[in-house]
């Protein structure tokens, strides 16, 4: 089994499992994020895809955070619902890694560097298009090597 595929299995499990004691926009934001992870292992050229995925699984994280803060009870969780909130964290604990996978995988398929801080100096990437700040002088594309020091002709 590949990579993305073991990532989703996973996650949905977790999900599942913690969707015993958590309700509401935990299975929701969670579920849809797995649903576009579906999508992205089913196109695997798609850059769209994994990127959107990428970005879903980033803010999972931050809102299982929030909704495990807010609902997780410290007293009167039976052993069930121990094992629910568990198996939630156990997913919140896992996702930086699979953001990491999966940022791997989204530079396979040819993303550019998503994190690009400019404070260590300009980019050295170039482009196959020219920037109007470039010092850089194009060709003459009327100039040929027949056509030299001559004027055009008019027809």
């Amino acid at each position: 089994m590949e990579l993305p595929t073991m990532i989703l299995l996973v996650h949905w499990l977790l999900t599942v499992w913690g969707c015993i004691t958590f309700s509401g926009p935990y299975p929701w934001a969670n579920f849809t994020v797995l649903a576009v992870g579906v999508w992205a292992v089913a196109q695997r050229d798609s850059i769209d895809a994994i990127s959107l995925f990428l970005g879903g699984l980033a803010a999972t994280v931050f809102l299982d955070i929030v909704h495990l803060s807010i609902f997780y009870q410290r007293t009167g969780f039976s052993d069930t619902q121990r094992f629910g909130a568990g198996m939630a964290i156990l997913s919140l604990l896992l996702k930086p890694l699979s953001c990491c996978f999966v940022y791997h995988m989204y530079r396979e398929r040819g993303g550019e560097r998503l994190l690009y801080t400019g404070f260590l100096g300009p980019s050295q990437e170039r482009s196959d298009y020219q920037t109007i700040e470039s010092p850089e002088v194009p060709a003459d594309p009327f100039v040929g090597s027949e056509g030299r020091g001559h004027s055009p002709q008019g027809y």
